[in-house]
Parts: structure tokens; sequence; C-alpha cells
């Protein structure tokens, strides 16, 4: 089972590293707008940005 980033809104990290990947996502505001994760306390955004920097490099 995938590790739960986004407590909010129930969204785990083979969700969100799926968004990036197959869609380009380059920031935290487009992780949210295609999944939602981030968008609701924003206590998980740091953790967002870590999964964007091991994809994006």
């Amino acid at each position: 089972m995938s590790e739960i980033i986004c407590h909010c809104f129930d969204v785990n990290r083979e969700e969100i590293e799926k968004a990036i990947k197959e869609k380009g996502l380059k920031t935290v505001e487009e992780v949210g707008e295609e999944t939602n994760a981030g968008t609701g306390c924003g206590g998980c955004q740091d953790r967002i940005q870590e999964i964007l920097d091991e994809i994006n490099g």
C-alpha cells in the first residue's frame, strides 16, 4: 500500500507520482489541481515538493 501524503483528501504517493509523470507537473499547485493534494490544510506541501524534486530532478 502506498504512503498517504495528503490526509485531507486521502491522496497517496503513487497517485501523486503518476500525475506528475503523466501530466509533466512541475509545481505543488499543479499537483493540487490534478489530485487535490495540498489544497486542504497545506501541511503536506513540503512532501509534495520533495516528490516533485525526486521525479523532476
